[in-house]
């Protein structure tokens, strides 16, 4: 089954309030069109760690193994994966080419784990350019990071 993943990270303060939103999309065996929303809030956190959980949330969702399209305007999310970063920090035990640690691996290795019974392809868009998807997964994630109920994000550093 083919599933496009549409994400959008926010956080206000960078660090500070934060939050994702994900639009997952799917066309069954009858030719039926399905969608699905996700969203989540957290007190203190940063764009970057959105932006991960995001694609994160939505991998975790899924139920069985999917041919996935994840479409983000996060470049820090895509080129990690189009540009091989992500290739060269596990070569290098989480370290940049710059020998200084990755930010953000706990999310990073809870993404890898996510991906693992999935073929996954990553797509980058323009932010606030009209996507619409892409827009509807902002006002979702601004409206998590601006909602009273927010969780506390453990790995925040």
């Amino acid at each position: 089954m083919h599933v496009d993943l549409f994400s959008d990270g926010s956080s206000r303060g960078n660090p500070g309030p934060g939050g994702f939103g994900t639009l997952l999309r799917y066309v069954d065996g009858a030719g039926q069109q399905h969608e699905r929303e996700l969203s989540g809030g957290y007190a203190h956190t940063t764009n970057n760690r959105m932006e991960l959980m995001g694609v994160i949330a939505g991998l975790e969702a899924l139920k069985r193994p999917c041919d996935v399209r994840v479409v983000s305007d996060s470049q820090y999310v895509v080129k990690a994966f189009n540009d091989h970063w992500v290739e060269g920090w596990l070569r290098r035990g989480w370290k940049n080419a710059q020998k200084q640690p990755v930010k953000n691996v706990d999310l990073w290795l809870r993404l890898l784990a996510a991906m693992e019974p999935h073929e996954v392809a990553f797509q980058w868009v323009h932010g606030h350019a009209g996507h619409a998807e892409n827009e509807r997964c902002d006002q979702l994630a601004t409206a998590a990071a601006d909602g009273e109920e927010l969780l506390v994000d453990e790995g925040m550093e």
